[in-house]
């Protein structure tokens, strides 16, 4: 089978880096999303007039999380976007490989409606090199 099933992947956060908590009630999560910077050096003599491309600068992306808001377990969350350094982040998969990463969070969006679940949208910014080889694989 090509497909994997997403549920049970965890968010946590730490602040030191050893002890860490996991961000509570997530029904969606997705990121750390990757761009890099690439610089078009096509000449007049580049060969059979195809494009040449160098790439550049790599830029971390953002990992958004949509929750099913409980104040006194997200509004914690808000010290990290009140702070002006990154804390330490990692999202834990199913296999028990793991993405460890530095952010901030830069977005807080709760959602209160009279006919549904209390929610919030939350976004962090990455800051960083994400470690993508923070692998814990089990059988």
């Amino acid at each position: 089978m090509a497909g994997k099933d997403a549920y049970g992947v965890k968010l946590e956060r730490s602040e030191d880096g050893t002890t860490w908590e996991e961000v509570a009630n997530i029904h969606s999560i997705s990121g750390p999303g990757l761009e890099r910077e690439e610089y078009d050096v096509t000449t007049h003599q580049s060969p059979d007039q195809w494009e040449e491309i160098i790439f550049g600068i790599k830029r971390s992306g953002e990992v958004s999380a949509d929750v099913y808001f409980d104040a006194e377990k997200h509004i914690a969350l808000l010290d990290d976007f009140n702070t002006p350094n990154p804390r330490h982040y990692r999202m834990t998969f199913l296999d028990g490989s793991r993405w460890a990463f530095q952010a901030g969070l830069t977005g807080f969006e709760p959602d209160f409606p009279v006919d549904g679940a209390a929610e919030a949208s939350m976004t962090w910014k990455v800051s960083g090199k994400p470690n993508f080889d923070d692998a814990e694989v089990t059988p």
